[in-house]
């Protein structure tokens, strides 16, 4: 009900008290309005809403057959820097059994290093987008990113690795590179 109207002079009376009810119905109730998430109003960074272009290039980033490229690029990288490395320090470079006292000469020391470390290159490039293919198709299928994928790979890389030498190296295989994967996939996470 509406109070009565004042009279000319007469202060207007006081406006009747909120009821809960109504108080509830524009806090929590229909009459709600909704606000947008904005993070620069609870103390964050704000940043713009992304453009097209970004979300294109970040599905482009998180799609399988990037990430095992990139893996393949990372391990040709790494492995041939392992190659080098290990060509270097081998103390049979351009040992001759007729002549064991004969120093190497640079040249062939140089050129054990290219082969050993294209030939490392190329191996680690292999594994490495084997891997990734396999651990993004079982993220993909399982809808998790846990560290049971990476096991999961691994143990399929490993086991395809080692099953051209036979069942059982494809086993040890398996095994090996699945505790390995689980290993880093700890220290990782």
């Amino acid at each position: 009900a509406a109070p009565p109207p004042s009279a000319p002079g007469e202060p207007a009376p006081p406006p009747p008290p909120l009821q809960y009810s109504l108080l509830l119905q524009h806090l929590v109730g229909d009459k709600r309005q909704p606000r947008v998430w904005d993070p620069a109003t609870l103390g964050g960074i704000p940043c713009p809403p992304k453009s097209e272009e970004q979300k294109m290039v970040e599905r482009v980033m998180e799609s399988c057959p990037f990430k095992a490229a990139l893996a393949c690029v990372g391990g040709f990288v790494l492995g041939g820097a392992f190659g080098i490395f290990t060509a270097g320090i081998d103390t049979n470079v351009g040992f001759d059994p007729k002549d064991p006292y004969r120093t190497p000469t640079a040249k062939e020391v140089l050129k054990d290093m290219g082969q050993r470390g294209i030939s490392y290159a190329k191996n680690f490039a292999i594994v490495g987008a084997m891997f990734s293919c396999t651990e993004c198709v079982v993220e993909s299928y399982r809808g998790k990113s846990d560290w049971k994928n990476s096991v999961i790979s691994g143990c399929i890389t490993g086991g395809a690795i080692g099953f051209r030498a036979g069942l059982k190296a494809g086993v040890i295989g398996c095994g090996g590179f699945a505790a390995f994967s689980a290993a880093v996939d700890y220290y990782l996470r």
